[in-house]
């Protein structure tokens, strides 16, 4: 295969932090509005409809809005609204619907479903002109540009960024707003990072875990997710409280780990959890914007920028793991942008 030297994944990647930093202004108001809708009136629950890369952003959401707020985020499975036909039940909820091309059918039929139910419904969408864009009551275009790879990256920062904005109002927490304000520059500021070391450890290997907690947890999902549709590599996404339990029985020397490590109230016991694996044997590739405790970091940590708040790191580890999987990717000869069996937008029912 003709592998590219700058592939369209590492491209549109690197512009992440300008596409956050222009939806953050361009986007306040739709952002501000939806933030007061889950701070002045708190709704019962949260309801979430997402395929692919696009439910990894939900899941980042779902503990952000969790912690900060207490009330619960559920998924809504898409196809109890398209194959099943089944009536929702949603008095007072918010639905949002978060989307890259804003078109599967099954996705439609779920936010239709939810509106029908009572909920009122949000789009976070790339795609303006989108059955699900045109159907919400608020929608937040992303306005990341086209997005031409398959492996969605931009569009997933934003995405999460969007949501991390509206969990910021609704949270009236200035800590939060501060972070998220610095989050375009943390993004820019990962364009420094030596990879080298992390990259020699998945260049050979044939499978692997990532882990995190807490929003860390949705970005260890998506970063499996790249692992598999880009480079090929069997990569499986676990809690790292989870990871302790039937999947370490797994891990063997050499053994590859990815840890999201961010410094909130998780950062103990991830590091904990992250030193046992390295102590079985495990290869561990550990993002974190501070240092673990002992006498070194174990593995081979990669340093991240930080954006002064906790929750909002896992975003910026994401931004290095995207360069880490596409280098590993190019690296096994294989195309970043033309995975086998797969193409940009899938309309499922």
């Amino acid at each position: 295969m003709n592998v590219p030297e700058v592939s369209l994944m590492l491209r549109e990647a690197n512009q992440s932090p300008a596409a956050v930093d222009r939806l953050l202004r361009e986007e306040a108001k739709g952002i501000v509005e939806v933030g007061a809708w889950l701070r002045d009136n708190p709704p019962a629950l949260v309801t979430m409809a997402a395929r692919g890369s696009s439910d990894h952003a939900a899941t980042f959401f779902k503990y952000l809005m969790e912690v900060t707020s207490g009330i619960p985020v559920a998924s809504i499975g898409p196809s109890v609204a398209s194959l099943y036909k089944q009536r929702l039940r949603l008095p007072s909820a918010v639905h949002f619907t978060v989307s890259q091309s804003g078109a599967s059918p099954d996705i439609v039929a779920l936010q239709a479903a939810a509106k029908a139910g009572g909920a009122r419904t949000v789009a976070i969408v790339n795609v303006p002109d989108s059955p699900v864009a045109r159907e919400a009551d608020l929608t937040i275009q992303l306005g990341a540009g086209p997005e031409k790879s398959v492996a969605a990256t931009k569009s997933f920062i934003t995405s999460a960024a969007a949501l991390a904005a509206i969990v910021s109002c609704a949270a009236g927490d200035a800590g939060f707003d501060r972070g998220l304000a610095a989050l375009p520059e943390a993004l820019s500021r990962t364009s420094m990072i030596d990879l080298s070391e992390p990259q020699e450890i998945l260049a050979s290997a044939r499978s692997l875990f990532t882990c995190g907690r807490g929003p860390g947890l949705g970005i260890a999902m998506e970063a499996a997710l790249k692992c598999k549709e880009t480079s090929g590599l069997h990569a499986e996404a676990f809690s790292t409280a989870e990871i302790m339990h039937g999947p370490l029985r797994l891990v063997e020397h050499g053994f590859p780990v990815l840890g999201f490590v961010q410094d909130d109230m998780s950062f103990d016991a991830n590091c904990n959890a992250m030193q046992k694996l390295t102590a079985l044997g495990a290869r561990t590739i550990t993002f974190s914007s501070r240092e673990m405790p002992g006498e070194q970091t174990p593995g081979a940590p990669v340093p991240l920028p930080s954006t002064g708040h906790g929750l909002l790191d896992p975003l910026v580890a994401l931004l290095p793991a995207y360069r880490l999987i596409e280098a590993v990717t190019r690296q096994r000869g294989l195309d970043p942008d033309q995975p086998a069996n797969l193409r940009k937008v899938t309309e499922t029912l």
